[in-house]
């Protein structure tokens, strides 16, 4: 990591302020030859992280930006080592004009992550909280970013770090009576330790469930709105997102395809489908469209079956309310509320709203029932697993605790419970960067943005 690395770390749009940021060997360096504060004094010579009004100059001398520039020195930096930030005008053109002299003394193009990947290789923040970063980047609700800042703070290397700690005391006292058994050391006596395995089962567990609602937090609950053509679905949308997003007409089968849109119910984001209506058609195209819609409530953990509640239902309505019925989660509503009388709802075991997207009565209301369907436990923020990589490394763990756990009811030897304890710690290890394999790191870092 001996090269300097640089890159635009508020991206390329027109904005207020722009970030050239650099990281490495050479970063001061750099930052001291392109910057020339007003006190024309050098940039270097000021203390560490003071923020520093001057011009910023081409290899010809030439005026690029009158700019803050701020240095920090390793390995308290960011990245554990010096870096150098010029905060610009926000111009796209004049933030690549800064790159290529910055690339020209020297720097590299930095890759995706490479800040927060060296910051991690430096050790100044655990695995988990460098993934934090990327999380708190890609947040789309309040209650993802504060989770993410809480991560980012070291709230899920905190929990963990007390049960590899509570897994090492007990490795460690049996070696230490392996190793030296002339000492005057404690006889190991796994009884001793049950507790602690318990203890460690039970926080595990706990970690282990709160995945169920980081995926609901960050990749939201796929959801399909279902129903025949003309009954309601592409203006029931409208009315969830607040506009018009599907084109709405009194001709049945006007939607062929589906239309995807996200929608926030307070902590909750669905990943809403409007979908073609269902229904036995001629048409080619329509055919599709229809095959899509089926596809789609397949895929769903949410179903909306809309009906028309200013019809009787017919046969097709009630086959395709049975296949609603067979979804994990399901809402029958009777739209067109606003048109007068509504008819008699179908018996089902689905709960029922009635509703008119015109008018916006009822809507609420569904929106409470979807709530009551995917009702999310109460975990502190930072305390949420919100990767797939995270809860599988903790799911290993669990697995290990759980099977020393039986080794000892089953009165088997202490060596047996220990592999077990130290598999489920290499698992944990994973977590905070102890024990990942370079491949598995890179990968890690891959989804991040370039300046990050």
């Amino acid at each position: 990591m001996s090269d300097t690395i640089a890159a635009v770390a508020t991206g390329f749009q027109v904005a207020a302020i722009g970030i050239v940021r650099l990281s490495g060997e050479r970063a001061h360096e750099i930052a001291d030859t392109l910057f020339c504060p007003a006190s024309g004094r050098s940039v270097r010579a000021y203390a560490d992280r003071s923020l520093v009004y001057g011009g910023l100059y081409d290899a010809e001398g030439a005026l690029l930006d009158l700019c803050l520039c701020t240095l920090s020195h390793g390995p308290g930096s960011y990245t554990g080592e010096d870096t150098a930030e010029f905060q610009c005008h926000g111009s796209p053109t004049l933030l690549r004009a800064v790159l290529e002299e910055c690339f020209r003394l020297g720097a590299r193009q930095a890759r995706a992550g490479e800040f927060t990947k060296r910051a991690f290789l430096n050790g100044r923040m655990e695995l988990s909280a460098a993934e934090a970063v990327a999380d708190l980047i890609d947040a789309e609700s309040v209650e993802c970013a504060k989770n993410a800042a809480a991560q980012l703070s070291g709230a899920i290397a905190k929990k963990t770090e007390e049960i590899y700690s509570s897994l090492a005391d007990i490795s460690a006292h049996y070696h230490a009576v392996l190793d030296y058994p002339d000492e005057d050391i404690e006889d190991f006596r796994l009884e001793k330790y049950r507790q602690s395995l318990r203890g460690a089962e039970a926080s595990l567990e706990a970690l282990l469930r709160s995945f169920e609602r980081g995926k609901l937090m960050t990749a939201g609950i796929p959801a399909a709105i279902v129903g025949r053509p003309n009954a309601g679905k592409s203006s029931l949308l409208n009315a969830l997102l607040g506009y018009e997003r599907a084109i709405v007409t009194d001709v049945p089968g006007t939607t062929r395809d589906t239309i995807e849109e996200k929608l926030r119910l307070g902590s909750l984001l669905l990943r809403l489908t409007d979908t073609a209506g269902i229904r036995d058609t001629a048409d080619a195209v329509e055919r599709l469209g229809v095959e899509r819609s089926r596809l789609a409530m397949q895929n769903a953990a949410l179903v909306i079956d809309v009906l028309d509640g200013s019809e009787a239902p017919d046969a097709e309505d009630l086959a395709l309310l049975r296949e609603a019925e067979r979804c994990p989660h399901a809402v029958l509503v009777l739209s067109k509320s606003d048109l007068g009388a509504v008819c008699a709802p179908p018996e089902t075991s689905l709960p029922t709203v009635v509703l008119s997207a015109r008018t916006g009565d009822g809507l609420e209301e569904l929106e409470r029932v979807i709530r009551t369907l995917f009702p999310l436990p109460e975990v502190p923020a930072g305390e949420i697993l919100t990767n797939a990589r995270q809860a599988e490394a903790v799911g290993r763990a669990l697995e290990s605790i759980r099977a020393a756990l039986r080794a000892m009811e089953e009165g088997r030897t202490p060596d047996i419970v220990l592999t077990e304890s130290e598999t489920a710690m290499s698992a944990l290890g994973e977590l905070s960067g102890r024990n990942l394999r370079e491949d598995v790191t890179e990968r890690i870092f891959r989804r991040f943005c370039v300046g990050k």
